[in-house]
């Protein structure tokens, strides 16, 4: 996984139809599961968050139409690797 904000930017507009610009974070999965990349933009200017997993791979929902939304609960699981479908409860 290569790109960058521009890159991933213009992958929103054109393949999810949607503007990269709005406010909402959108998440990338690289191909091994282990990488991800979020790109948001806060009014103010683009942010790029990385992160990586020194072992194992990101939970992933499947997509019907290429988009899913999540909760931020659900994305905060996500980011810790933990299975955000079936959470325990504590």
């Amino acid at each position: 996984m290569r790109k960058g904000f521009p890159g991933l930017s213009l992958m929103v507009q054109e393949a999810l139809k949607r503007d990269p610009m709005c406010g909402h974070l959108f998440v990338f999965r690289g191909r091994g599961g282990g990488l991800i990349k979020v790109i948001w933009h806060d009014g103010q200017g683009a942010c790029l968050f990385t992160k990586k997993l020194g072992r194992g791979r990101f939970i992933w929902p499947s997509a019907a139409d290429g988009t899913v939304v999540i909760t931020p609960a659900q994305l905060g699981y996500l980011l810790e690797g933990i299975d955000w479908r079936m959470p325990q409860k504590t």
